[in-house]
């Protein structure tokens, strides 16, 4: 099995057997642990046919590299995903739901949009391949899962990619809290391509310029801004609302 990946924790290990049991290699597990969780984790894991290796703290450290692997840690393989914008584009089936992440840096907001992206059903997450956090293995084990049924893409160049985009029939749509529109005066109930900026700085001026729109989230309280997983998942949902509606 080629570009082997590691993936830790019981959500993102028991959500990939439950994906595709076919692409986990072996299972690494903290031979100290005997409680309900592990032994339940280790029956669903021997039922797929999985090799289990039992492991010490020192091993599960070097694979996982971090203390926050609760005693499982898996190596993988890739799950047959959209790889770049074009096998994307030619997938996607019904009304395109896209979230774009322009200059994401921290793989716990990753991991944090990649969920909120899965349970509202969008198509990909897309971001930068510089300025941006990579798909480790943090992000993955944020996902719970949904690094393995989400495809992300990283494009070269943000901008041309939402031309490209713009090109197939997606409306982009930019967030800023400076915008006039808000975000229930804005119609997302066709393609849609919802364009997040980072915490702080916000989108980069030209992925704000390639923009067909621009909106802002309606804020009620003293709170500035929202996480950036947050203001995700407010949008997305928003746009499954109105789409919902329009059935």
């Amino acid at each position: 099995m080629s570009r082997l990946k590691v993936l830790y924790g019981f959500h993102a290990v028991t959500a990939r057997l439950r994906h595709d049991p076919s692409t986990v290699e072996e299972i690494f597990y903290d031979q100290s642990r005997r409680d309900r969780r592990m032994n339940e984790f280790l029956a669903v894991a021997k039922e797929a046919g999985v090799r289990v290796i039992a492991a010490d703290e020192t091993r599960l450290w070097g694979l996982a590299h971090t203390e926050r692997h609760q005693g499982v840690v898996a190596r993988a393989g890739d799950l047959p995903l959209a790889q770049n914008l074009a096998e994307l584009l030619d997938g996607i089936q019904g009304s395109a739901l896209l979230l774009v992440l322009d200059g994401i840096t921290d793989p716990h907001n990753l991991g944090a949009c990649l969920r909120v992206a899965d349970a509202a059903g969008a198509h990909a997450v897309i971001a930068p391949r510089d300025r941006a956090v990579g798909l480790n293995a943090t992000a993955a084990k944020v996902a719970s899962g949904a690094a393995d049924t989400v495809p992300y893409i990283t494009v070269t160049n943000l901008a041309r990619a939402l031309r490209e985009l713009k090109d197939a029939g997606v409306w982009v749509v930019g967030t800023a809290g400076d915008a006039t529109a808000s975000l229930y005066e804005t119609k997302l109930d066709g393609p849609v391509a919802l364009v997040m900026g980072a915490e702080g700085e916000g989108m980069r001026r030209l992925s704000r310029d390639t923009c067909d729109e621009v909106m802002h989230i309606p804020m009620a309280g003293s709170v500035e801004s929202l996480n950036v997983s947050v203001a995700s998942g407010v949008c997305l949902f928003e746009a499954v609302r109105q789409r919902s509606v329009k059935k």
